[in-house]
Order: structure tokens, then C-alpha cells, then sequence
């Protein structure tokens, strides 16, 4: 379809190499106004396409950040309990029943907006990412389920809030537990796994421009070797620019097992695994 190639260009354009599964994924979101359930290992690119996406299409990045313990007052609303107080006591003296003043001080005025109410009562469209959800527990993710599949939420003391521009929603999991069959029934759902070797050339040569093609090459096999042996954690697409850059850096012509002695540093974040590599290195 020329829409899918229209959406890989331009992600590309942003920064991002996307193959015809993410972007057949990103068109049908965006023609269904369905949220996209982004699972897979940590480092694979699950924020990197929301990111991307929302510069594609010039639109503000919302980030709801997940956390152990979150609640609806770091993710949904809160009220100015200060401000309220104030407004209480300025009026004391004036005739004003308890229904009046409660009127008053649970109004837009003392409303404040955290990023999931602001992803839907913004003055322009944009995108939000909750990212990380399987941090948290399943009655934040039942709290969700209004605003992913009616893109309203509800405030007990104030009412229903509709969204005056439908947001472009990406949700991110490490897939650390098993997320509410109800969160997934209103998703799409993008698996994303560490790429393939010529697409991880691709990416490398896209985000290091001054990175040539038999370097990229030798990078990326020795990543594939790297990611095949059994560690604690595999090196993210983020760590393998970062190694790429380090090459440059140190004037290196190749990826020597000097070099990649030196460096394991910047791609593994665990001694036990760069103790294995290394050992292996030495047997090489």
C-alpha cells in the first residue's frame, strides 16, 4: 500500500527505521483511533517509535512515565487543594451555602491537569506515552480503560471530561508481567524484538552518518554475536549507536578484540556479562 510506504519514509525522515509490520500497525491506529500496545525486551525502540511518530506527523509528545505506586494524581488530575483553601477562607464571610462554595472550588479554576487529562483536553492534537505500563499495578490499568477506549475520563467531583482532539496513544511494556486482557482488547498490539542484522546496519548508519558501511557491518555482527550468547541483559539499539560512536571516537578503523575488550563498557551494564564476553574473547 502507498500509505505504508508514505508512513516508512517518514519515519525514517524522523530518525526511525520502521519495516511494513510497525507500519501497517501505525496506519490502522491512526485509521481505527486505536492506542498501540508496544510489548517487547527493554532497548528494542518501544519509546523511539512514539517519539519518532509524533515528530512524523508535528505533534507535541505527551510522556506518562510509570512507577511502582503511581497514582491518579501523578497520571490523571489533582486539585489545587492550596488554591481552594484560600478561596475558602477569602469568602468566609460572604453568604454562600456548603453547595456554592463546593460548586466553586471543584471548577476548571483549581483543576490541575497531569499528562493523561492534558493528552485530552490540549488545545491541539498529540501524542501520548504511557510508558513502562507493566510497572504498575492492575487498578491503574483498570483507570485507564475509560480514556483508552472512550478517550473521556471521569472526575468524581466534577464530571465527564470528552476529548476535544482524539490523541495518537502509544502504550509500552517490557512485558515484565502479563497487562489486563481488558488493556489489551482495546489495543493494537506491535511486538518489538531486537532487529535483524540488516536492519540494525540500516539503524546505525541512519543515527552515526559518518559510520561506513564495512564498520556498520562489523558492529552489527559482532552485536549479533554478543546477543546470542546468555546474559543478564542483552545490549539495547540505543547501547549500539553508543558503541558506534565510540569507534569514531577512539579513530578505530575496525572492531578489533582489543577494542571490544576496552569498550564492552559502553554496551553491557553488568560485570558478570562483561566478564562472559570477555572470556569468550580471549578463547576466540
Amino acid at each position: 500500500m502507498e500509505e505504508i510506504k508514505i508512513i516508512k519514509e517518514g519515519m525514517h525522515r524522523a530518525g526511525y527505521i520502521c519495516d511494513d509490520g510497525a507500519a501497517t500497525v501505525l496506519f490502522l491506529a491512526e485509521q481505527l483511533r486505536k492506542p498501540i500496545l508496544a510489548e517487547g525486551p527493554a532497548g528494542v525502540g518501544k519509546t523511539s517509535i512514539a517519539c519518532a511518530f509524533a515528530a512524523m506527523k508535528g505533534l507535541p509528545l505527551i510522556r506518562l512515565q510509570c512507577y511502582e505506586g503511581i497514582d491518579e494524581t501523578r497520571a490523571l488530575y489533582e486539585w489545587n487543594y492550596k488554591k481552594q483553601l484560600l478561596h475558602i477562607q477569602a469568602t468566609a464571610n460572604q453568604n454562600f451555602t456548603v453547595s456554592e462554595v463546593e460548586k466553586e472550588i471543584f471548577s476548571e479554576e483549581f483543576l490541575l491537569r497531569r499528562p493523561l487529562l492534558q493528552a485530552i483536553t490540549g488545545a491541539e492534537r498529540s501524542c501520548l506515552l504511557i510508558d513502562e505500563i507493566d510497572k504498575v499495578d492492575f487498578e491503574f490499568e483498570a483507570m485507564l480503560l475509560e480514556l483508552l477506549s472512550e478517550f473521556q475520563v471521569t472526575l468524581p467531583e466534577f464530571g465527564t471530561i470528552k476529548a476535544c482532539h482524539i490523541p495518537f496513544v502509544f502504550i509500552t511494556s517490557n512485558a515484565t508481567r502479563e497487562l489486563s486482557e481488558a488493556l489489551k482488547r482495546r489495543c493494537l498490539y506491535l511486538y518489538l524484538d531486537f532487529p535483524r542484522a540488516e536492519i540494525e546496519k540500516m539503524i546505525l548508519e541512519l543515527r552515526v552518518p559518518r559510520l561506513s558501511q564495512s564498520l556498520s557491518l562489523q558492529l552489527v555482527e559482532a552485536l549479533q554475536q554478543i546477543r546470542r550468547m546468555n546474559l543478564r541483559k542483552q545490549p539495547s539499539i540505543a547501547e549500539s549507536i553508543d558503541w558506534a560512536c565510540s569507534l569514531l571516537a577512539m579513530g578505530r578503523e575496525d572492531i578489533s578484540p582489543d577494542f571490544m575488550a576496552e569498550t564492552l563498557n559502553v554496551i553491557l551494564k553488568y560485570q558478570e556479562d562483561i566478564n562472559k564476553v570477555r572470556t569468550k574473547l580471549t578463547k576466540a
